[in-house]
């Protein structure tokens, strides 16, 4: 059993056997493996089989004067503790004994609710949460929320090379990374080879970070010292913020086997909500140093999108004496 401390819990579970109205909380409720809610009329074979709402974002429409209660916004889940408008789709949750899926933020109201017509405004287009159920089983107010923090990794691979980009060379370092971060739980979302041309590389990362939905980007090649080398400067070009640890943990590691680590220019940082890691352009030096800053990717991705959790380690209890 997990004594991880939850990033939340469950406010209220409620149900509605027909569409377009509020739903009626309850004392507990049935998810069912790819169908949704026993008895509610959203379930079914598609991806909207659960809605979730914060109860954080319910408290926004009790600041304009409505007097609202859990599932007045059609949720089924009302939750307290997990900012989930927030989270990455593909984003796995424990439900109390359950697991649901993330697989749209927000939807469209084509019919203007009551809450719309009362105050001209309503949370749930914007800040509703629907997931599919991938394990079913009870569900209750007061059950634990935990997110699995590795499916909150949506990756991208961004491989550095003239002789990739003209298809003379086998892109085997954006393999390994993809075939690392898929190993973790992490979905990589697309890959691109460019040639070893700051403006096209800083181009790729821009177009990841702003528009690909990607929070983690490892780039692969030109991080050393010929003229060609240029990815740190186009990773530069482009970063809000530096994260320096990454890089400086990866060199410190490989120092550890060959002074060549010396020769490693690769950055790390920050555009947005998004983490740009440089790594090396050799498939085995890639593993090597996958390996060293892997236990802190989940973590990071995680403090990076606003979530919480506690940066320090648990406390080590002294032994009980018998």
């Amino acid at each position: 059993m997990s004594h991880e401390k939850p990033d939340g819990r469950v406010v209220s579970v409620n149900v509605a056997d027909r569409t377009g109205v509020p739903k009626t909380p309850r004392a507990a409720i049935t998810l069912l493996a790819g169908h949704g809610v026993e008895g509610d009329a959203h379930g079914g074979p598609w991806h909207r089989q659960v809605s979730l709402l914060a109860d954080e974002s319910v408290a926004k429409m009790r600041a304009q004067g409505l007097d609202v209660t859990p599932g007045a916004f059609g949720e089924n889940v009302t939750t307290e503790g997990v900012v989930v408008h927030r989270l990455p789709l593909g984003t796995r949750m424990r439900l109390g004994e359950t697991l649901v899926e993330v697989t749209q933020i927000g939807k469209v109201c084509h019919d203007r609710c009551a809450i719309y017509e009362q105050v001209g405004d309503c949370v749930m287009p914007r800040e509703g949460v629907f997931a599919r159920v991938v394990e079913g089983g009870e569900l209750r107010p007061g059950d634990a929320i935990s997110i699995e923090k590795r499916s909150l990794i949506r990756a991208a691979v961004l491989t550095s090379s003239d002789k990739g980009a003209r298809g003379e060379r086998a892109d085997e370092s954006g393999d390994a990374l993809a075939a690392l971060l898929e190993e973790m739980g992490a979905a990589v979302v697309e890959r691109v080879i460019v040639p070893d041309e700051r403006d096209q590389i800083a181009a790729a990362l821009v177009h990841f970070a702003d528009e690909a939905g990607v929070n983690l980007v490892l780039t692969t090649g030109g991080t050393g010292l010929t003229s060609r080398d240029v990815t740190p400067e186009a990773t530069l070009d482009v970063i809000d913020r530096l994260a320096p640890g990454f890089a400086e943990a990866m060199r410190m590691g490989s120092l550890a086997s060959t002074p060549h680590a010396m020769l490693s220019r690769a950055v790390s940082g920050l555009r947005g909500r998004t983490l740009i890691v440089n790594m090396p352009g050799s498939p085995r030096a890639c593993r090597e140093q996958f390996a060293m800053i892997a236990p802190a990717l989940p973590h990071a991705i995680e403090k990076l999108l606003d979530l919480g959790g506690d940066c320090a380690a648990p406390p080590v209890r002294p032994a009980t004496a018998r």
